[in-house]
């Protein structure tokens, strides 16, 4: 990946998580959870958001390296589950939130795309990236694998036996990170990329 793409790459990173953490915020507070909000965390400044490691190290390492598989976060949006007014339906959609921020910022790129016409080459690209990454990122969080949001969903539905899980792959969150980064590429890796070029084509009416 050339130098300024991989910029422009990092940059649509860090804020398409943001996005997708403040959103979990957001829907949290709306269903009587304050946390994120008194914390100062709904805002789309990318300082209060910003993981060192997990914003800008860990892509720039993967990228700059060609390991051909690039993930990120951003420092997750602090809520409290006792506070929702529905503690199980507000999990669900607490935890889907994010999901569906991703797939709706890669759906407005991808109509544009689709139906604005004479787009700058630039801005192609750069609409295209926007889709793709937050398309990706929908996908790839949709996993039922702690801590990912689709365990959480996955959750909801199945509460009492995976809770043990869930709890500790929160506690080992850097193990579980290292794990998906050895067996993603071998195991998820071609339904992520499935998933998304079918998903992408949907949105843009162009492949990948």
């Amino acid at each position: 990946m050339p130098g300024i793409d991989a910029i422009f790459f990092i940059v649509i990173l860090i804020f398409s998580v943001i996005l997708h953490e403040v959103s979990h915020g957001y829907v949290a507070d709306m269903l009587g959870d304050p946390t994120a909000r008194l914390a100062g965390r709904l805002t789309i400044n990318p300082i209060p958001h910003i993981d060192l490691f997990g914003s800008i190290l860990l892509p720039a390492a993967l990228i700059l390296t060609g390991s051909g598989v690039v993930i990120g976060w951003a420092k997750p949006v602090p809520y409290n589950p006792y506070n929702l007014k529905n503690q199980r339906l507000g999990t669900l959609f607490v935890s889907a939130a994010g999901v569906a921020t991703n797939f709706l910022i890669a759906l407005i790129f991808g109509l544009l795309i689709r139906f604005a016409d004479g787009l700058p080459l630039s801005f192609l690209i750069m609409a295209k990236m926007v889709v793709t990454l937050n398309i990706v990122l929908g996908v790839f969080n949709l996993l039922p694998i702690p801590p990912l949001d689709g365990s959480k969903i996955f959750l909801t539905l199945f509460p009492k036996w995976f809770s043990p899980i869930e709890e500790f792959a929160e506690r080992n969150f850097m193990f579980v990170i290292i794990g998906l980064l050895i067996l993603l590429p071998v195991f998820f890796g071609p339904i992520v990329i499935t998933i998304t070029s079918f998903i992408f084509r949907l949105f843009t009416g162009m492949s990948m």
